[in-house]
C-alpha cells in the first residue's frame, strides 16, 4: 500500500467517486483509503473518524453541486437563479442518486451534529444568495417589499419551495418562476 499522503480534497474527490459508484455505504475510513491508494492512517491526518469524513464529504457534495456559474448575470436576476438552481438540483440527482433525501434525512437526526451542521451552513449560504439576488435584481417592483414581506421572507418561500422540489424530485422550475413573476415583477415583464 502507498503511505504517500494524500491531499484532503483527493480524499474528498474519491469519497465523492465511490458515492457515485457505489452509493453512500461505500464512503468509509477504509474503503476510502483503499480507494486513494493510501493507508489508513494517512485518511486520519486529516479525518478524525468516519463522521468527520462523511459530514466533510456532504460539504463536498453540496459545493460540487451548486459551485458558482461562469455567468456572472445569473446572480444579477432572480429568475435566472432559480433557473441555474433548479438545473443544478436535476444535476445533483443525476451524479449523486438520493443524496438530498439519504443525507438530509440521516444528518437530520440527534446523533449527527457535525453533519447538520454542515448541511445548515449550506442551506443558510443558499439561502443568503437567493436575497442578495432579490436585492440586486432590477426588474423587481419598487413596492414589491413591504415591511411586513421582506426580501428575506420571500427568500425562504423560495428556499422552501427548492426544498419541497428535492424530495419530490421535480426540477421544473416553472411554477416558482411563475410565482416569482407574479409576485415581483411589474406586469410589463
Amino acid at each position: 500500500m502507498n503511505t504517500m499522503i494524500t491531499s484532503k480534497e483527493e480524499i474528498l474527490k474519491t469519497s465523492r467517486e465511490l458515492i457515485r459508484k457505489q452509493g453512500w455505504s461505500a464512503v468509509n475510513i477504509r474503503s476510502v483509503a483503499a480507494a486513494c491508494g493510501v493507508s489508513v492512517g494517512s485518511i486520519y491526518n486529516y479525518f478524525d473518524s468516519k463522521s468527520a469524513l462523511v459530514g466533510a464529504t456532504v460539504e463536498s457534495v453540496w459545493c460540487e453541486i451548486f459551485h458558482r456559474p461562469e455567468d456572472k448575470d445569473v446572480f444579477q436576476d432572480t429568475q435566472a437563479c432559480i433557473t441555474w438552481m433548479y438545473s443544478r438540483m436535476e444535476y445533483g440527482c443525476k451524479q449523486y442518486p438520493g443524496f438530498f433525501t439519504l443525507h438530509s434525512l440521516g444528518f437530520m437526526r440527534e446523533d449527527k451534529p457535525d453533519g447538520k451542521r454542515r448541511m445548515q451552513q449550506t442551506w443558510t449560504h443558499i439561502l443568503e444568495g437567493l436575497c442578495a439576488v432579490l436585492k440586486r435584481d432590477t426588474r423587481i417592483r419598487d413596492d414589491a417589499f413591504t415591511e411586513q414581506f421582506t426580501a428575506e421572507k420571500f427568500a425562504d418561500v423560495l428556499f422552501s419551495l427548492m426544498l419541497s422540489a428535492l424530495l419530490r424530485q421535480d426540477y421544473d422550475p416553472a411554477a416558482v418562476l411563475e410565482i416569482v413573476r407574479r409576485t415581483l415583477y411589474s406586469s410589463s415583464h
